[in-house]
């Protein structure tokens, strides 16, 4: 019995040590936070070298993780306690692999909680920190922390579980660059679009009416504006040489005409008799008075001597003769036809 009563005694005394242990460490233990270990030891490092130097060397610091990285937060797990080894108190659960936060991640992606907005502020993640935890879901890293500093408990702000564990992922930062591409593109295809358009209306017409009308009478608008200040500033004396221009061009055709008019022979002026017969005309075109073709003798009366000119029109010679007197060209030119003659008395 006496030995009985010893060895309880020990194992009494064992497992209040361990109890007491386990409480000890428990207390002392920090509070999970969110800041990464690269700060902690970056912290740690400053408290440190603060008696010997203010700003300490960038050499001694720590390199920053990847801007892509994804890695979980929190502090390394603790080592179990003799209450945790004896069972007097449950084990921390073991911490996920690489291969359970794979699943993790895909059931989140499957879910799109990266796309919608975070559940605890309402805004889109952006290129903020972002954190996914093991049950799945995803915060901003910052809400969080919040949540937990007020709730006074490590719990999930969506599921209520607690003891969760914490991964840095980003997958937001990387979808809202992608959407800014997007964006980027959409508008510089717009605006080249734009410009081409801008470019098409000033080349092509329109298909209806009155945009058509509008188009050729602004396009009419930049010809003469673009004339006008080609031309010197003198107007008037500018119209006066074209005028010139153009009498003088006239003037050569006309020689030209009278030079290659070819003298009508007898047959040809039979012809042209039988053509103006052809015609019917009663009337001299000039006076207006009958030409007497219905056979009658003229009896040498002046007034009624008619001439055929070279064009097969007829004419009173004097009225013909009148015509010639106040014409002011050198080139006669027949009344009608405006054409270079010859005239033959009949």
């Amino acid at each position: 019995m006496p030995n009985l009563s010893s060895k309880t005694d020990e194992r009494l005394a064992i497992r209040a040590v361990a109890l007491q242990d386990h409480m000890a460490r428990t207390l002392h233990m920090e509070n999970v936070s969110l800041r990464e270990p690269v700060r902690r030891r970056c912290s740690s490092v400053q408290k440190k070298g603060k008696h010997r130097e203010k700003t300490p060397s960038i050499q001694n610091l720590p390199l920053p993780c990847s801007l892509e990285e994804e890695y979980v937060l929190g502090p390394s797990p603790q080592p179990l306690t003799l209450a945790q080894r004896l069972g007097l108190v449950d084990a921390p659960p073991i911490s996920l692999t690489t291969q359970e936060w794979e699943h993790v991640k895909a059931r989140s992606v499957q879910e799109g909680d990266s796309v919608q907005p975070c559940v605890i502020c309402r805004e889109e993640f952006r290129l903020q920190p972002q954190v996914l935890l093991s049950c799945s879901h995803v915060f901003h890293r910052a809400c969080l922390h919040a949540f937990e500093r007020f709730s006074g408990k490590k719990c999930c702000p969506m599921c209520r579980r607690e003891q969760y564990e914490t991964r840095v992922i980003h997958d937001g930062a990387r979808i809202y660059r992608e959407k800014c591409a997007v964006r980027i593109q959409a508008c510089w295809r717009g605006h080249v679009v734009r410009k081409w358009y801008k470019e098409i209306r000033k080349t092509v017409p329109p298909k209806d009416k009155l945009l058509r009308r509008k188009f050729f009478e602004i396009k009419l608008q930049e010809v003469s504006d673009s004339f006008l200040q080609s031309c010197n500033t003198n107007v008037e004396e500018f119209l006066d040489t074209l005028d010139d221009s153009v009498e003088l061009s006239r003037t050569v055709f006309r020689q030209f005409e009278m030079q290659h008019i070819s003298t009508t022979t007898g047959q040809s002026w039979e012809e042209i008799r039988q053509k103006a017969l052809q015609r019917e005309t009663l009337d001299c075109p000039i006076c207006l008075a009958p030409l007497g073709l219905d056979g009658a003798e003229t009896g040498g009366d002046r007034h009624r001597v008619r001439a055929l000119l070279s064009c097969s029109h007829l004419f009173h010679l004097c009225c013909l003769e009148s015509f010639e007197v106040f014409c002011w060209d050198e080139n006669l030119l027949c009344p009608l036809c405006r054409s270079p003659y010859q005239k033959m008395i009949i």
